[in-house]
Order: C-alpha cells, then structure tokens, then sequence
C-alpha cells in the first residue's frame, strides 16, 4: 500500500555532512508524524528525529545542534541533514512515518523505510 525510498547514506569521514531522504509513495491520503531512528551493531533501534505535520520537531539529545529534521509535505518526503557527523553515529538509518491512508478513517499505518547505511571514519 505504501512504499518508502531511502537514499542518501554512504561513507563519511568525521566532521563530514550527509543528506538522508524518505519519499513515499503508494496509497497515501495524509502523512502525521515523519521520523529518523538509527540502529547500530548490537544495540537496540533508538530514536534520532522527529517532525510533525505541522513542523514541529524533536531531537535525540546526541545529536542536538548537529542534524536538522525536515520534511515536504507536497512531495511526501523527509529530510535529515547530518553535519558534524561523529563515528558514533555509524548506524543504519530508518525513517518512520505515520500515513493515514483513507479520508473515511482516522487509522494511520505505521510505515519504515528499509534502511540505509551511514558509515563515519575517525
């Protein structure tokens, strides 16, 4: 019903910048919350951003002041801007949104990306 695309992910030295997008396609009607979560080797899924239909964001405290969560609601895409990249932010990124799916219902899907790789060297 709905598809995610993740792209933007690669190998970075430390300092460096990388752009990650999610575009979504398929049966979509509405898009409530729009997020980043990352997962590195051996630990548990956490939460990097999140913004929501109306802009509003919130940051993991890690990566505070260093990546900017965005999204265009017309092109039903979110953006994280990674800079001051650390080699403790090596993980695979999945973005995760909140689509409701059918004017007629209130239900939304939760949907995730298929992850991509963000690799950072020291």
């Amino acid at each position: 019903q709905v598809q995610l695309v993740e792209s933007g992910g690669g190998l970075v030295q430390a300092g460096g910048s990388l752009r990650l997008s999610c575009a979504a396609s398929g049966s979509i009607f509405s898009i409530n919350k729009m997020g980043w979560y990352r997962q590195a080797p051996g630990k548990q899924r956490e939460l990097v951003a999140l913004i929501t239909s109306i802009g509003l964001t919130n940051y993991a405290d890690f990566v505070k002041g260093r990546f900017t969560i965005s999204r265009d609601s017309a092109k039903n895409t979110v953006y994280l801007q990674m800079n001051s990249l650390k080699p403790e932010d090596t993980a695979v990124y999945y973005c995760n949104l909140w689509v409701r799916t059918d004017w007629r219902t209130t239900n939304e899907l939760e949907c995730w990306g298929q992850g991509t790789q963000v690799t950072v060297s020291s």
